[in-house]
């Protein structure tokens, strides 16, 4: 059996064929987290645990938004990751949905799907990782963090090369942000355990597609090594 490639040695390759592998050889390149890097937590709110920690197909049938086991797999690795970036003196940006009615026509939404009927408080961060002082919240309408959001200036005025994206869901409103990251300059990394989705073939395909076309996927081991040896 031949050696996995490093660059390649994610969560796709039971579903990547060699044969597409091999015509994406000449994305291959060296990951890194840049020098002024900030993290960016996508959607990591109440509406995408909802249910508990059961297959996604289960708890849809009464919590359609939920991500199920796929969320509730990720909070240990987005704990940790939270923990290595304060202690790397890391700003902190959040998204959560904008939940105020002066400022969303009824028509709009971050995607196709169905709104939920419940409350505004679902769209609380989770308290695993509530923002602390000095952390921003961006309420956003649509999918990207970036659009008809004041993320870019932030990030300009902050002088960041890097952004760290985790969240939810790696096919929608994480890739959508990732998208608008690179294409407004920055190095964009993808912390691999971090991100989740519904649908465990969305996500598969997308972190493939996004770490050969606009980031650097990174396995979340990798980069909290990268933010600790800044910090010491």
């Amino acid at each position: 059996m031949a050696a996995i490639d490093p660059f390649e040695d994610h969560c796709w390759q039971d579903l990547i064929p060699a044969e597409i592998l091999d015509l994406y050889k000449h994305y291959k390149r060296d990951l890194y987290v840049g020098p002024k890097a900030a993290l960016l937590a996508i959607d990591l709110y109440e509406l995408a645990y909802q249910g508990g920690p059961r297959p996604v197909a289960e708890v849809a049938k009464d919590y359609p938004s939920s991500c199920g086991i796929n969320a509730w797999n990720a909070i240990e690795p987005t704990k940790r990751l939270f923990a290595a970036a304060r202690r790397a003196g890391l700003p902190i940006f959040y998204t959560t949905a904008d939940t105020r009615e002066a400022s969303k026509p009824s028509a709009v939404k971050a995607t196709n799907r169905r709104s939920s009927k419940d409350g505004p408080e679902v769209y609380d961060i989770r308290p695993e990782w509530a923002p602390q002082a000095g952390d921003i919240v961006i309420t956003k309408q649509r999918a990207s963090g970036f659009y008809g959001t004041p993320l870019l200036a932030h990030l300009t005025q902050m002088r960041i090369d890097t952004v760290i994206v985790i969240g939810e869901s790696t096919s929608g409103c994480v890739r959508a942000s990732t998208v608008d990251g690179y294409s407004n300059g920055f190095h964009m990394v993808m912390a691999e355990e971090c991100c989740f989705d519904r649908s465990d073939i969305s996500h598969k395909v997308n972190l493939f597609d996004l770490h050969h076309k606009y980031a650097d996927v990174m396995k979340v081991g990798d980069v909290i090594a990268a933010l600790d040896k800044r910090a010491s």
